[in-house]
């Protein structure tokens, strides 16, 4: 008789022909296509559950998954059979065993995005899924001073998409790239929000303990209004303490976006 191991993959992926993370019932997604692989593979009926559910479009360079399972299968074997089968646009970078009450979801501790803006005049062909093109005139320092404003803990509401679903799940959390249950409320805490520049590109790295929906790609859209210099800086409390999707910005397309890293 096996015995069941509880594994954690590490894994990225081309978000772009993707329905998002969380499997549906006719578009591809990734889970759903992950669950389909290791289902062939190991012979079982698995759902892995990943850290968060990324949006379609966003990318993924260290989205993690748990799943339980009783095949024999060595890691290491299990690791190249998986990438063998899965489209080239999923990747699993890692699989290891973890301790029995590890979830991906609910062990969680911080995450990392960046979202990428290419400033040039013409995007590559072979870029233009992966970043979001914005060649026009904007204040880099002004709007790295508006990513500093929103360091510390705050009610981030202003930068929420609406989620008619939040009634029914009082205890979760919906982030750009996730699922939590961790938060009922709309407060969260980032320690790092901060712009650079990568040759032709104007990166936005943002850290925290969690993201509401579309936070990432609706503080971009406002950061942009300043850059633009549409708002100024200081402006960012405003929008903060209105509590009002309708104070911030649109949202940044999602082909810029990318789930960075989970800490545990």
């Amino acid at each position: 008789m096996s015995l069941q191991r509880n594994l954690k993959l590490t894994i990225a992926y081309d978000g772009s022909d993707f329905h998002g993370w969380q499997v549906q019932p006719d578009p591809a997604t990734v889970q759903g296509i992950l669950a389909e692989v290791i289902g062939r593979t190991t012979g079982e009926k698995v759902l892995p559950q990943g850290s968060g559910r990324t949006d379609t479009g966003v990318h993924a360079l260290g989205q993690v998954a748990t799943f339980q399972t009783s095949s024999p299968i060595p890691i290491e074997n299990l690791q190249i059979v998986l990438n063998d089968r899965l489209p080239p646009s999923i990747r699993v970078l890692r699989i290891e065993h973890v301790a029995d009450e590890f979830h991906a979801r609910h062990s969680a501790r911080r995450k990392h995005y960046q979202y990428r803006i290419f400033r040039a005049a013409l995007v590559p062909p072979f870029l233009h899924r992966y970043v979001t093109h914005h060649p026009y005139p904007l204040e880099e320092a002004a709007m790295q001073a508006a990513a500093e404003m929103i360091v510390g803990e705050h009610d981030f509401t202003s930068f929420a998409a609406s989620d008619p679903d939040r009634a029914a799940r009082q205890l979760e959390e919906i982030d750009d790239g996730g699922l939590l249950v961790k938060h009922a409320t709309n407060i969260r805490t980032i320690y790092e929000s901060r712009f650079e520049r990568a040759g032709e590109e104007l990166v936005y790295r943002v850290c925290g303990n969690g993201f509401l929906h579309h936070m990432v790609r609706n503080l971009v859209g406002t950061f942009l209004l300043v850059g633009k210099g549409t708002l100024k800086p200081d402006e960012i409390q405003r929008i903060l303490d209105a509590r009002n999707r309708s104070a911030a910005g649109a949202t940044a397309p999602a082909s810029g976006l990318y789930l960075v890293k989970v800490e545990y």
